[in-house]
């Protein structure tokens, strides 16, 4: 769903949109500044020529309780928070960016990074930063996730968070590819997420910026107990449903890469009330199910779905299929595609 110029259109769950697309081309970046300044704070936005004449910009908010979550995708252009413009308005509030496709620079407290995708950076919107999307990535190939929330919801000192201003928090490697992960779900299935599951999921972002930040910091021991288990948690999970297809996911490659126990790993999902492989098995049975009832599904070989979310064996997978659903594969199949034909 798009928007007119100045509106905000609700789509499903408690998600809005705001698009570039119905503006007159002349008229789309102008527009793209005054929503920048509407929805988070005073910003100097500057386009080259080449790209000013096509700008094209999305944006897609969430809130996640006291967590705002905003999936941009977005023609190359760069963003300027100057100290005139601090004065002029300031939400004093921390955005963390996780980049999703592309990538581009940042500039803050003299600190210069380049970023790219699963990269995280932090911003305060109370000091001086700017940031520029990577030059010639056009808007289908751009997109950037930022999480923008009171510094008071982090429990860790303000002294020790203004050392991570502008600072990159690599996605490739540790906690921050772990995190990295959490946050690249959500931004991938923003559009399906209702009420619920955004309730559901302010608490764990928030623990997942908690303890990401705190690595980062070298203060770990600064996070309570609790916050660190649910912020573990949510990266193996994470984790796990990145990993589906791979048919060596298993609990000893799951700690491995927490760099915990297998004896704890087993612990944490205990108290939950799973084991470790029913709720990889379970995930990997709902990504079967929704293929195999998926019509442009229909021609490709159950065997090869089942292979595609990590089941090795057929006849193990239409035994576990059975049991979770109460049909095999097949009838499943032949039942979908006779309730919806087309």
């Amino acid at each position: 769903m798009l928007i007119r110029p100045g509106g905000v259109n609700p789509v499903v769950g408690m998600m809005d949109v705001i698009s570039t697309a119905d503006v007159p081309a002349g008229e789309r970046f102008g527009f793209w500044r005054e929503v920048h300044s509407k929805l988070w704070a005073p910003y100097d936005l500057r386009c080259e020529s080449q790209w000013m004449s096509r700008f094209r910009a999305q944006v897609a908010i969430s809130d996640f309780g006291p967590v705002q979550v905003t999936r941009i995708s977005t023609e190359p252009h760069s963003i300027h928070r100057t100290p005139k413009l601090i004065r002029q308005g300031d939400p004093e509030v921390f955005i963390l960016a996780c980049t999703v496709r592309g990538g581009g620079v940042v500039v803050q407290d003299d600190r210069h990074r380049e970023v790219g995708v699963g990269d995280l950076v932090l911003y305060d919107t109370s000091r001086p930063y700017w940031a520029e999307f990577a030059p010639d990535v056009p808007a289908s190939q751009q997109q950037l996730l930022l999480l923008r929330f009171p510094r008071s919801l982090l429990p860790l000192p303000a002294r020790d968070l203004r050392r991570l201003n502008g600072v990159r928090i690599p996605g490739a490697q540790g906690v921050g590819s772990l995190s990295s992960q959490f946050l690249l779900q959500i931004a991938g299935h923003m559009d399906e997420l209702s009420p619920t599951d955004t309730a559901r999921l302010s608490t764990l972002t928030l623990d997942v910026l908690t303890a990401v930040l705190a690595n980062a910091l070298d203060t770990q021991s600064a996070v309570p107990p609790d916050t660190r288990r649910r912020a573990l948690m949510a990266q193996i999970h994470a984790f796990i449903r990145e990993n589906l297809g791979d048919a060596r996911l298993d609990p000893g490659a799951i700690a491995a890469a927490h760099h915990i126990s297998l004896r704890y790993l087993h612990k944490l999902f205990h108290q939950e009330g799973h084991t470790v492989a029913g709720w990889v098995r379970e995930r990997r049975l709902e990504h079967c199910r929704r293929d195999l009832a998926d019509p442009l599904s229909a021609t490709r070989p159950i065997n090869a779905i089942a292979a595609r979310w990590g089941f090795t064996s057929p006849a193990h997978f239409s035994q576990a299929f059975r049991s979770a659903y109460g049909l095999s594969p097949r009838q499943f199949r032949e039942r979908s595609a006779t309730v919806h034909p087309d």
